[in-house]
């Protein structure tokens, strides 16, 4: 029996996603031409995407919330971080796409998740850490060989956060390896490469699936995941060591 979209309501949902790129606009961006077939899958089932190429942003790096307020000993000018991540905060699914460049992820992606840890400190409504009820996948592309190491760094890093990570969550398209065509290049075969097909469509519907669940239960479920109980000193049933 085929599953259609019809049996599913994702309206009311809302995702982010982040284009690591290098390139500025209006410059193409292999990474969004792949990104925008999860786009449109998402779109098509109700949802509101809000797009971010964060390279066309005075985004500083750092640790901490705001790097003009909290940076202790004064901090900087500019800082367009805080109003990008109530963009980020406000959608239930978050998508990283990336290139490749030297077998890692760009070095824009290493600054966002590296901002986004800076709000690891903060706690929602339960005590829960600040990312907690959300779902994040990730997507790269590139002509050399790194997806799966970027896809296990990215998809770590946000689950360390506090994001929830389906499963098939990363997407990707690599050439051949070495100097070659990239994604959007005409004769690459990367629009038309079933594997990678599969595999952005797989992804962005279970990270609607997880993100509707999230949202339908009020976020991650709380009890024994606290940080500010912990703090206060609830252990949540851990064996105290000294009696071990």
């Amino acid at each position: 029996m085929t599953d259609t979209a019809q049996q599913h309501d994702f309206t009311g949902l809302k995702a982010v996603f982040v284009n690591c790129t290098l390139k500025p606009n209006p410059a193409l961006s292999n990474t969004q031409g792949l990104m925008e077939d999860s786009v449109r899958i998402m779109q098509g089932q109700g949802v509101e995407v809000d797009q971010i190429r964060l390279v066309d942003y005075d985004v500083p790096p750092g640790v901490y919330p705001d790097m003009r307020e909290d940076v202790p000993g004064g901090g900087l000018d500019h800082d367009d971080f805080p109003d990008l991540s109530r963009r980020i905060l406000a959608a239930d699914i978050l998508v990283v796409g990336t290139p490749i460049w030297l077998g890692e992820k760009s070095s824009i992606a290493t600054r966002l998740i590296e901002r986004l840890y800076g709000l690891s400190g903060e706690t929602n409504d339960r005590g829960q850490f600040l990312f907690y009820g959300r779902t994040a996948g990730v997507i790269v592309t590139g002509n050399e060989d790194g997806v799966k190491h970027i896809s296990m760094n990215v998809l770590y890093s946000l689950q360390h956060l506090g994001y929830a990570i389906p499963p098939n969550a990363d997407a990707g398209w690599i050439g051949p390896i070495g100097p070659g065509p990239s994604y959007l290049d005409e004769g690459s075969g990367g629009p038309e490469t079933e594997f990678t097909q599969r595999n952005i469509t797989f992804q962005a519907w279970n990270l609607m699936h997880t993100a509707a669940w999230l949202k339908s239960r009020g976020g991650f479920p709380s009890g024994g995941n606290s940080t500010e109980a912990w703090t206060d000193g609830e252990r949540f049933g851990h064996p105290n060591p000294e009696y071990r």
